[in-house]
């Protein structure tokens, strides 16, 4: 590890204008720790924001705002995300393991980079590690990389499970900016598309401090996390699904749905949710969403599985979630 300046926070603004100077800030650190060691982020000023009061959760209007600096583990405790937003709490439970999950914060998880096993090969072409240098990716091991979204210059999928759930949540982020004015931004909107500037993972711009993350009013219905993944813990998912979804007299009265292990960005897609909207469950509507989801995607060969993979899991989401037999 290079050697840094490290220096603590003593309000939003110091950490905002610090990072627009080109500082890193560091919280609970899971991730930037490791690019650290490993020489793939050299920051030369690391600002930790700990003491930042910024680790509450609290009633927002019908809402609820849960601060940056809020763990995984209290959130996924918390009573009002596991009584109104259990696919939250399933979500973050499915991620890391409890001791990473002890660490790391709201914000930061929201931030973690999105990464394949390229990125952290430094003798290897990256083009999110070194832009313009190329992606092994695209005829190397692709097992468990992008089929929705990529790029020529990168495949890479987005490996959180946290704002998967936020996405179908439809949550927003609160984003503090150096002049002192604060703004919201959907989840949805949050995380980008590799394009031909796969390193840049989110839309913050330089001296942005994440300071909440805000969720609408309960939505109520039945809420499912479903990650398919290699092996039962600290694995990424080949595939994950959250749905949020809710049944009136037979038909299906409103649905969300978003997905995680396909994209470099938590995958959601606002027509498919109006394909399920005012319907009644059935296999064929069921085919018809996968359908429209899987509308273009591409795989690699290593992981040409993928596309019939996710097409299974989500008709037993559905399935599940509509209270049809399994």
């Amino acid at each position: 590890m290079r050697a840094f300046t490290y220096s603590r926070a003593a309000a939003v603004a110091h950490a905002c204008q610090q990072t627009r100077d080109g500082a890193r800030l560091i919280a609970g650190g899971t991730n930037l720790l490791d690019l650290m060691k490993l020489e793939i982020e050299v920051p030369e000023v690391v600002i930790d924001i700990n003491r930042l009061d910024l680790a509450n959760i609290a009633q927002s209007g019908a809402g609820l705002r849960i601060g940056s600096l809020v763990t995984n583990s209290a959130c996924a405790a918390h009573p009002r995300v596991r009584g109104h937003y259990p696919v939250l709490s399933r979500a973050i439970l499915a991620g890391a393991t409890f001791q990473l999950r002890n660490k790391a914060t709201t914000g930061g998880n929201l931030c973690q980079r999105t990464r394949c096993y390229y990125f952290y090969n430094r003798d290897q072409a990256c083009n999110k590690r070194d832009p313009g240098s190329g992606c092994s990716a695209l005829e190397g091991a692709n097992r468990i990389h992008a089929i929705l979204g990529a790029s020529e210059d990168c495949i890479a999928t987005y490996p959180g499970d946290m704002a998967v759930a936020l996405a179908a949540l439809n949550a927003d982020v609160e984003v503090t900016a150096p002049d002192g004015s604060v703004r919201s931004i959907p989840v949805r909107e949050f995380h980008r598309l590799p394009g031909d500037t796969p390193d840049r993972d989110n839309v913050l711009e330089p001296g942005d401090v994440i300071t909440a993350v805000t969720l609408p009013a309960p939505v109520g219905g039945t809420q499912i996390y479903r990650k398919v993944r290699d092996r039962a813990s600290y694995a990424f998912a080949l595939v994950s699904i959250a749905c949020v979804l809710k049944m009136d007299e037979g038909r299906i009265a409103s649905a969300a749905l978003a997905f995680g292990g396909l994209a470099h960005k938590p995958w959601h897609d606002s027509d498919m949710d109006e394909l399920l909207t005012g319907k009644a469950p059935s296999d064929t509507l069921f085919e018809a969403v996968a359908d429209l989801l899987l509308d273009g995607a591409c795989s690699y060969g290593q992981n040409d599985f993928k596309i019939g993979m996710t097409r299974r899991v989500l008709k037993a989401v559905l399935r599940e979630a509509t209270g049809m037999q399994a």
